[in-house]
């Protein structure tokens, strides 16, 4: 008979293993969580504005089409053109007032050339009255009030003024870069938070209540979240205050945009967008001559045409494609001999000009067309349901008839100096360059503070006349 030998009992036991050391950034997701909290509370408001009438603004493209389909097309496509300046003069007949601006011939067989006005009664001065002209026949087939070098006109006038200003002039466009300032900030904690998340809590299969709505708002959030960036940094190139600072750093940097010159010496600084002189906008050798001067130098369709603006100026001819590839090359062209005098290339604008230029077409949705346009409308469509889902989240945190618990505070204690004290520099750095996310960020820091300390005082008298755990949970 064996037997098995006996297992010893006395070996020692093993140290257990150390707990794992806590990650310096650690104390910082709090922190995140409170300013993700409160940023989206408060600004999804101007968040949820600009979404919506961002998907408008995207979608008014093929809109305008449809709905000026008989201003911006002719009838019969095809035959041989009028000279441009026999198409003017047709235009001119119609609507003698004002000053011939720019003309935009025709594109394509089967589109209208445009004939812009100036200085029209009736028509904002920033805005001029499109007359289009059939190129075939002479006709012309309307007129309409246009903005911009997009040559909007009025429904999409009327969505893109909405979107940037809500129609209250220069004072609106604050709520547009308040929601652009604060977009990225609001993305990013989003995405910090998500993958600073264990990921089983990151699941919404098989979950329910708040941790179903969470995870589908940081699911949406994950794959939207270059887009919210994208649309942050561009739309504040051309804002109020962050927009004149980025100008400030390109110019200081040799990066602005440069122009073709309309005068004499061909130094690229001039500007050559200035309305014409003459009511007609023929001078010297004639916009046919000019177009053809144009033409040689190989400014394919579409182009525009402005007039001198002055005896000593000179005509600009620039293309206006905005589509990918664009075309943005521009001519000026001597109006007493036809010859050109000046060319400026798109290859040869500097880097942050051609980033900026691409940067606005794309969040325009002008860069790459219908596709352009769809994405933007599901960002926008992203965007307003992420904000409806955080919104649910808050009501989902209340305690019975509570409307959301805040996030507590005293986050920014936790984090080490060597994090904190350059995290607040670069804050500062921030916030000066971007105006509306700083001011609206100090004024929270500072009333934040201020109600900190009132309910810790409160919480020391409490606490003092024997309010013991009550005034701990004040002042929590």
């Amino acid at each position: 008979m064996t037997t098995a030998p006996p297992t010893s009992t006395d070996a020692p036991p093993q140290p257990a293993a150390p707990p794992p050391r806590p990650s310096p950034w650690a104390p910082l997701r709090p922190l995140v969580l409170r300013l993700h909290f409160y940023a989206g509370l408060l600004v999804a408001p101007f968040l949820l504005v600009a979404a919506t009438t961002g998907f408008l603004y995207a979608g008014s493209f093929q809109a305008e089409k449809i709905v000026y389909a008989d201003e911006m097309t002719v009838p019969e496509a095809g035959g041989t053109e009028l000279p441009i300046s026999a198409q003017v003069a047709a235009a001119r007949e119609a609507h003698p007032e004002g000053t011939v601006s720019a003309v935009r011939p025709a594109p394509e067989d089967d589109a209208t050339t445009r004939v812009m006005l100036s200085g029209v009664p009736g028509v904002d001065e920033d805005h001029t009255l499109a007359v289009f002209v059939d190129p075939y026949t002479g006709k012309v087939r309307g007129a309409l009030e246009q903005y911009g070098s997009t040559g909007a006109l009025p429904l999409r006038t009327w969505i893109d003024e909405f979107h940037r200003d809500l129609h209250l002039g220069d004072s609106g466009r604050l709520y547009s870069e308040l929601a652009a300032s604060w977009l990225w900030v609001i993305a990013g904690g989003g995405l910090v938070l998500w993958f600073s998340r264990r990921r089983a809590r990151r699941k919404v299969r098989g979950t329910t209540g708040r941790r179903r709505t969470l995870g589908l708002h940081g699911t949406i959030g994950v794959w939207a979240g270059i887009g919210f960036f994208f649309l942050s940094a561009t739309g504040l190139t051309w804002s109020t205050y962050a927009g004149a600072n980025i100008d400030e750093l390109r110019t200081s940097l040799g990066h602005s945009t440069p122009s073709v010159s309309a005068s004499a010496g061909g130094d690229h600084g001039g500007h050559g967008a200035a309305a014409g002189t003459g009511g007609s906008g023929e001078h010297g050798v004639g916009l046919d001559k000019v177009l053809t001067s144009a033409r040689a130098q190989g400014l394919g369709d579409p182009v525009e045409i402005v007039p001198p603006a002055d005896a000593g100026s000179a005509y600009v001819v620039k293309q206006v494609e905005r589509g990918w590839p664009g075309k943005q090359d521009s001519v000026a062209v001597d109006p007493a001999t036809g010859e050109v005098t000046d060319v400026l290339r798109f290859a040869d604008y500097p880097l942050l000009a051609k980033l900026t230029r691409w940067g606005i077409d794309l969040h325009t949705g002008v860069l790459f067309g219908v596709v352009n346009q769809l994405a933007l409308m599901l960002l926008a469509l992203s965007l307003v349901v992420l904000i409806v889902l955080g919104y649910r989240m808050w009501w989902q945190r209340g305690r019975g008839s509570a409307f959301g618990r805040p996030i507590p505070r005293g986050a920014w204690a936790q984090v080490p100096p060597q994090i904190l004290v350059p995290l607040l520099a670069v804050v500062a750095v921030v916030g000066y360059f971007v105006p509306l996310l700083g001011i609206p960020l100090a004024a929270f820091l500072v009333v934040d503070v201020i109600l900190g300390e009132i309910a810790h005082r409160r919480g020391r008298r409490t606490y003092g006349t024997g309010g013991g755990a009550g005034g701990e949970a004040a002042a929590g």
